[in-house]
């Protein structure tokens, strides 16, 4: 029986022990936006470890070493590249789970790609030719941001330059688009699109922010994570991007957005099911 999706799809992407892409298992990708200490960390990634594994969802560490891009010069950044990398080290090796890192810097690829599984690209960075051809050039797969002022079929080109830098696993992922208010809006049909040229992960927290909002740092509507995670699934993504923590309102990075570690399980479940009606 022929299949009823219309849309054109390129094929799954290896990520160290799973694939990611169309007709694979859902994905989730998650952890603090920040590195907070290593202990931190290991506590957060084992217990989503342990929902993906209960409900047979994929899972990839993520924390970020250094927040480059913060609202103001006082925000916390976190420990820094040789720390955090140590930190991730240690989860990937204690926890048995492919990690996750920004790169933001291209002098900071080689080191990366000796500890972490897959290297992100910030949306702000995802034209800067070499950054892009640093991530490609370590052999690790590589997950670019869609900027808050591309347009979903202009990423192709992101996605060439990897490609041409002699590395064909290359994720896209959505985060939502900047819009005359002060808000994001994520366009669904960026999902399909971006899928032409890589399997496309959907960021549902950092969609949830308010750049600036508050001041000194980004506001968000963290109510909204479980609303828009959902229908990024119902319209197709491949993987979940949700940053986590076990207490949000004191998270030293993105406090308005990351979600509640202690609801996890409920969301992925609900999504999980959502993945699993469009595959049948």
């Amino acid at each position: 029986m022929p299949s009823s999706d219309p849309f054109t799809r390129t094929p799954p992407v290896d990520i160290g022990p799973f694939k990611i892409g169309h007709g694979q298992p859902l994905t989730l990708i998650a952890g603090p936006c920040v590195i907070e200490s290593t202990d931190h960390c290991l506590r957060i990634g084992e217990i989503a470890a342990n929902h993906c594994r209960a409900l047979g969802i994929n899972y990839i560490f993520k924390a970020s070493f250094d927040k480059a891009n913060r609202t103001s010069i006082k925000g916390f950044r976190g420990p820094g590249l040789e720390s955090g990398l140590k930190t991730l080290a240690e989860v990937r090796r204690k926890l048995g789970l492919p990690v996750l890192t920004d790169i933001h810097l291209p002098d900071q690829a080689t080191a990366i790609g000796e500890v972490c599984d897959l290297l992100q690209i910030p949306a702000f960075l995802c034209r800067q030719t070499d950054l892009l051809i640093a991530a490609a050039e370590t052999g690790k797969p590589v997950n670019v941001k869609k900027g808050q002022f591309m347009a979903p079929d202009q990423m192709g080109e992101a996605v060439n330059k990897i490609k041409q830098s002699g590395n064909d696993r290359v994720l896209l992922t959505d985060r939502g688009t900047f819009f005359g208010y002060g808000r994001l809006v994520n366009d669904m049909t960026c999902i399909p699109i971006m899928q032409a040229v890589a399997p496309v992960v959907f960021d549902a927290t950092h969609s949830c922010q308010i750049p600036g909002g508050l001041g000194t740092s980004s506001g968000g509507l963290r109510q909204f994570v479980p609303l828009l995670a959902r229908t990024g699934i119902a319209a197709g993504a491949d993987a979940l991007f949700i940053e986590i923590h076990d207490n949000p309102d004191q998270a030293k990075s993105d406090a308005a957005t990351v979600f509640p570690l202690d609801e996890l399980a409920s969301l992925l479940s609900s999504c999980k099911r959502i993945h699993e009606a469009l595959s049948q």
